[in-house]
């Protein structure tokens, strides 16, 4: 029988959890919660749903995070680029402000809530690593552009609509006319606010006596600020009256907890960007938790958070709620603020359940330009161009990567970004592993050491070549082996011995194994022998049960420097 730690691996022992952790909990809680109701209005608007469904998605899925997750930090709700993934969905297939617009998004979150869970059943946690930081950072970076400039519409208060630069930009500019002056002063007023908070509230802070963490995280309190003032200047200056646009009514209350309907054509037309939403989320939500985790030492299990993460996403269906996944933001503000264990979380959503039952009436003069500045300011964090610089000094190949995955995004919007970037990730492996490094090597003089005959000053014999290949043997590469062998052999007729260092060799294919039984009969057709060295244990029990080892024309060598050995005698 399975027990609570392995059922429940977040929620600590009670004999482990005492009044220190309880305090760090509630105050990380109350300070989250805070932070959280401005971001979830925002990232609903964002996403094209009414606003009480922001608040909703950040209730039951922290809830079942908590409860299923493996880190001790890591908070769970509407983030902005999920936010916008959905929106970009959801375009294609209902209009905004209907019933079927929200059926539609209840539906992506079912299918992201499935695929989560059964790539968690079936351990396909390792489905991050297929995706390189470089391209995942132009996408996050390019979304973000993308994200901010959707959000000028409700800065200037006009029409507009569009899921990418070349659709928005053109829109914006031909409706900028129709603008709204006292709407934009509200947008600016708030970008400005939480952007000089963000340079100078902790300095002012301290000024008054708070110490530099509490000041730190009172700053992160902002954006409530903010909506507060925002509210109480439409309310005293009547700006309703002069067209600007607020939330609204906002219904009080809990979610009503229902299975979400299904259509199976809806559910054809959603499922690839479900699964892109799922892996953005997936690769987002694991980089935030190995961060925080590293930082206490704790291990993050990556097939447990695709299960916590799969049933988070159907809890935000069952609550009539668009997809989620752990926010780098309010996780980072969860962990500085104190949070020891995921009641922190269970806390959080307490509250902020409490906050849709009573104070909702209240929002309801809450300007969407204060909400679009709260979004905006958030999404400049994402933005990080230096990617350029450092991938061009590194590799022209990831440069070309970056600079695609942007481009992209920018031009065609987050659907054909993300699926670009996950194909020039996958096209990158193949194209590194099809053309892998092989290094001709010889021995440094007084040692036992075997390096690279153009980067080192090295003992080779005219006869013998020893190539060192710095990648597994696979359908992919092995021509080009062989290739390279045939080639080096023809343009010197002295060579007698072919020597593979097989270091770096971890496994060999089918096709591999063809390649080389290739290439052994032909060299042996010249009077070449092929030897090979240091192959690792797995390999050569492949090559054993294929009879490899037996037809071969040379040697099987322990070491390389063993083979240089006794070859060197024949030269």
């Amino acid at each position: 029988m399975l027990s609570l730690p392995i059922l429940l691996p977040s929620i600590p022992r009670a004999s482990r959890y005492d009044r220190e952790h309880f305090f760090g909990d509630v105050i990380a809680a109350v300070i989250v919660a805070i932070m959280l109701i401005p971001q979830s209005l925002a990232y609903a608007l964002l996403a094209g749903m009414p606003a009480e469904v922001g608040l909703y998605a950040s209730i039951l899925p922290l809830v079942l995070y908590a409860l299923l997750g493996t880190s001790s930090t890591l908070s769970v709700g509407p983030v902005a680029i999920t936010s916008l993934m959905t929106a970009a969905a959801l375009a294609d297939v209902a209009e905004q402000g209907t019933g079927d617009y929200l059926s539609a998004a209840i539906t992506l979150a079912t299918l992201s809530g499935a695929m989560l869970l059964a790539c968690g059943i079936l351990r396909l946690g390792v489905v991050a690593n297929f995706l390189s930081h470089s391209v995942v950072q132009a996408f996050v970076t390019a979304s973000a552009i993308v994200i901010a400039v959707s959000q000028f519409k409700h800065l200037l208060g006009v029409d507009n609509s569009g899921d990418n630069l070349i659709e928005l930009l053109p829109t914006l500019y031909a409706n900028t006319a129709d603008t709204n002056f006292f709407t934009l002063a509200l947008g600016l007023g708030v970008i400005a606010f939480l952007l000089a908070s963000r340079q100078w509230g902790v300095a002012c802070l301290m000024r008054l006596g708070i110490s530099a963490h509490s000041a730190a995280l009172l700053t992160r309190t902002a954006p409530v600020l903010g909506v507060i003032t925002t509210i109480l200047l439409v309310l005293g200056f009547d700006l309703e009256s002069r067209a600007v646009a607020v939330v609204g009514d906002i219904p009080a209350g809990v979610p009503a907890l229902a299975l979400p309907s299904f259509s199976i054509q809806l559910a054809r037309e959603l499922l690839m960007p479900a699964a892109l939403i799922s892996i953005i989320g997936y690769v987002e939500s694991i980089s935030v938790g190995r961060s925080l985790g590293a930082k206490r030492r704790e291990g993050v299990d990556n097939d447990r958070e695709l299960i916590a993460l799969g049933g988070a996403n159907l809890a935000a269906a069952v609550s009539g709620a668009f997809p989620v996944t752990g926010g780098f933001s309010r996780s980072v503000v969860n962990f500085d603020a104190g949070a020891r264990t995921q009641v922190a979380s269970l806390l959080t959503a307490g509250l902020i359940a409490l906050v849709a039952m009573f104070l909702t009436p209240y929002l309801y003069y809450l300007p969407k330009a204060a909400l679009a500045g709260t979004i905006i300011v958030a999404v400049l964090s994402l933005i990080d161009f230096s990617i350029i610089k450092k991938t061009w000094r590194f590799s022209k190949r990831d440069w070309g990567s970056v600079m695609a995955t942007l481009f992209l995004t920018l031009g065609f919007g987050v659907e054909v970004g993300v699926s670009s970037g996950v194909l020039i990730s996958i096209g990158l492996h193949l194209y590194r592993t099809a053309r892998p490094h092989v290094a001709e090597v010889g021995l440094v003089e007084g040692t036992e050491h075997f390096r690279n005959i153009l980067r080192y000053k090295v003992k080779t014999f005219p006869n013998i070549i020893n190539l060192r290949v710095d990648e597994s043997l696979f359908f992919a590469n092995a021509s080009m082996l062989e290739e390279l062998i045939y080639g080096r052999v023809a343009e010197d007729e002295r060579i007698t011995h072919v020597v593979l260092v097989c270091s770096a060799v971890n496994e060999v294919d089918f096709s591999a194994l063809e390649s080389l039984m290739e290439i052994n009969r032909r060299l042996q057709e010249r009077g070449v022998l092929l030897h090979l060295s240091e192959v690792k244990g797995p390999v050569l029990d492949k090559l054993q049960r294929a009879y490899f080892i037996e037809e071969l024309s040379g040697k099987l060598f322990l070491t390389q420097h063993q083979a240089f050995t006794e070859l060197s005698k024949h030269s």
